[in-house]
């Protein structure tokens, strides 16, 4: 068994007998959709404080979060449940938070009582005055210490009306162990391109003791374990996120990456419960262009709004065709929107949103501010794994939509949403002095929470809605538009957006049955015409790059050597408009130069390798070594039985050597580089 698998079930035995005495007081991520058992809020702000179905703070939602109203003037605390310290001099309180502001400065902190609350002891506090995100993590000791009836609560003392919202997650009470590095995250996004990829984590010091240096492990589905000493001072409680030396090459595919904890100052830490975690990655087959998604609370009875809504006006005239647009016009402040709907609501409470303006940029909440033109722009020019096309049409009070939803990746996890909106409205003129809104929010297609997507890499999921309008808000049936975008609900992350094409009854269909088969000389890409028969031609891609701008056969003869391709085909129509890709790789052996039956036997050795390699054998001319994207890295002629190969410039990972005989035939194997 690999050495990083025999480490993790040495860490489950000893986890199990951890557990038992583990000094953990608390330890909670507020799950559920309710207050915890025995959570409590004493003093003022008994009504504002409560859970919500969003992860601001940096945790996995559901979070704690404490809101403006109703408006209170003073100290409001939460109150957690009693904990046993008899014998405990100090704990240490970690937890994450995010402040959504209005004005001013506020302050919160940490205090502890043993009479039950009738005296308060604070242990911690600070004052914050922007929006931002932090994790705190402090050594409490006070008066309480030593009891065994010890309440902690996480109190606020200010006027909530200068707050708009303060989320908190991941609070955790515990005391030290004396040598304690504890592996907090991974720090690598879930889904990726292929190729070269760092695998970053972050640490932390959770113990007493120094640390000055630690062994840190990876490992990828079942392949050769890659090990690294990171020789460096971690003071206690302190946070360091490092990277690997070595970047490690992948192919598309889904990889469960696993990085240990494997020696601490020498030997082993105290708790083996934090060194060990997993998360599974997904690398792309392509990327196509991000159309960044504005999602926007607003109403007509609101003042600050019409700010917000002038600075997206010229934002949006002033970048046709790089965004895509939902407004929700919220009841509230005052009489509200007239035009406010349940359904919007909804995405409402999904955000956690309970003061207007707010606008949120692909999922991130913004605040009380405008997209910026450097936002805009950096999202904008962010590859993304995800696409969506489609297209509508009106009759009479009736709209019919179609939409693509396509993924570069296997999608489980996301969400489809598709939004009917009006583009100008002025029926819902209020007390503001706006005389007109725009992308006004009419009704979702997809439910309110969003659809399920089950996407396979490089394919697509077609929806389609016919929807009666008349029941709604709409004012003028020849003045809609249709957002459409796909969501991950669990992190809000938008992967793309895109409005649809609009009153045609032209749907840009994708291609059909997209097909790679491999021959002496490469491959030969094949596909059907689309469902619906009236694409113009077809683009061809190669790993992103066209490579056929405009053809109508629906074929492809492409010449390879060896190595990893990724081709891509998107149907053309009329007025510009495109389908979404579909797309497929193939990993080619070069059929030109590999014998089927090959009589010469090589020997490479050592492998594993963390430098040179030996290859022997007879009649060798020619060994090459390719990474795991088919890129040649190495190339030596030679006439002699015996070749020395130095691999020490390359990164660790998994490489293929070719040997090619006097006769131009060629085997090819596998080797590890450390």
């Amino acid at each position: 068994m690999k050495k990083t698998l025999l480490f993790i079930a040495a860490f489950l035995m000893s986890v199990s007998v951890f557990a038992q005495t583990r000094a953990t007081f608390l330890n909670e991520h507020f799950n559920g959709s309710s207050a915890p058992d025995g959570w409590h809020v004493e003093g003022l702000g008994t009504n504002n404080w409560g859970i919500s179905a969003t992860q601001n703070a940096g945790g996995q939602a559901n979070e704690l979060v404490l809101v403006w109203s109703p408006q209170f003037n003073g100290t409001s605390r939460m109150v957690m449940p009693a904990v046993d310290l008899t014998g405990v001099s100090n704990v240490v309180v970690s937890f994450k938070h995010a402040l959504d502001n209005y004005q001013g400065s506020h302050t919160i902190g940490i205090a502890t009582s043993s009479d039950g609350g009738t005296t308060w002891n604070e242990g911690w506090s600070q004052a914050y005055n922007t929006n931002s995100v932090w994790t705190v993590t402090q050594n409490i000791t006070t008066a309480d210490m030593g009891n065994s009836d010890v309440l902690f609560c996480l109190f606020y003392t200010g006027n909530s009306y200068n707050i708009n919202n303060w989320y908190f997650d991941d609070i955790e009470i515990f005391s030290q162990e004396n040598l304690d590095l504890s592996l907090n995250s991974i720090d690598m996004n879930s889904a990726i391109n292929a190729g070269d990829t760092d695998i970053t984590f972050t640490v932390q010091n959770k113990g007493i003791e120094t640390i000055s240096q630690f062994k840190m492990g990876y490992q990828i589905n079942e392949e050769e374990p890659v090990e690294e000493v990171f020789d460096m001072t971690l003071e206690s409680l302190q946070s360091q996120q490092l990277t690997f030396a070595a970047p490690v090459n992948l192919l598309p595919g889904s990889y469960d990456i696993t990085v240990a904890v494997l020696e601490v100052n020498g030997g082993n830490d105290d708790d083996p419960a934090n060194d060990v975690l997993t998360k599974r990655v997904n690398v792309a087959l392509g990327d196509t262009q991000r159309i960044p998604m504005i999602e926007h609370f607003s109403s007509s009875t609101c003042g600050p709004c019409v700010s917000v809504n002038n600075q997206m006006g010229t934002l949006t005239n002033n970048n046709p065709g790089k965004f895509t647009y939902t407004k929700y016009q919220m009841n509230w402040p005052g009489n509200g929107d007239p035009y406010y709907t349940e359904e919007g609501g909804v995405r409402r409470n999904f955000y956690g949103i309970n003061a207007v303006p707010n606008v949120i940029l692909e999922g991130t909440n913004l605040g009380a501010a405008s997209v910026s033109q450097s936002q805009l722009d950096t999202h904008y020019n962010t590859p993304s794994f995800a696409d969506v096309r489609g297209s509508f049409n009106v009759d009479g009070n009736n709209i019919t939509v179609k939409v693509d939803f396509m993924s570069f990746y296997e999608m489980t996890d996301e969400k489809a949403f598709v939004t009917v909106n009006e583009k100008v409205t002025t029926g819902n003129v209020g007390t503001n002095g706006e005389t007109s809104f725009h992308h006004v929010f009419m009704k979702f297609l997809t439910s309110p929470s969003g659809d399920t997507l089950n996407i396979p890499a490089g394919e697509c999921q077609h929806f389609e809605w016919t929807q009666d309008l008349s029941g709604t808000h709409v004012e003028e049936m020849t003045d809609l538009e249709v957002s459409a975008w796909i969501q991950n609900t669990a992190s809000q992350n938008v992967l793309n957006s895109h409005f649809m094409y609009e009153y045609t009854d032209i749907h840009p269909y994708p291609v059909q049955n997209l097909a790679i088969e491999e021959g002496e000389n490469g491959v030969t890409l094949t596909w059907e015409a689309p469902e619906g028969g009236n694409a113009l031609a077809y683009r061809v891609y190669l790993d992103g790059n066209v490579i056929a701008e405009s053809t109508t056969d629906t074929q492809l003869a492409y010449d390879c050597e060896y190595g990893y391709y990724v081709f891509a085909v998107e149907a053309l129509y009329e007025n510009e408009m495109t389908s979404v890709k579909m797309a497929k790789g193939v990993d080619y052996k070069d059929h030109t130069t590999v014998a089927e039956n090959q009589e010469n036997a090589y020997n490479i050795y050592p492998n594993p390798t963390n430098g040179n390699i030996t290859v022997s054998g007879e009649n060798i001319s020619l060994v090459e070594v390719y990474n795991i994207c088919g890129q040649k890295v190495i190339s030596l002629e030679t006439k002699t039985s015996s070749v020395n190969v130095n691999m020490s410039e390359l990164t660790a990972g998994v490489y293929m050597v070719k040997i090619v005989d006097n006769n131009g035939n060629a085997t090819v194997n596998k080797i590890v580089k450390r």
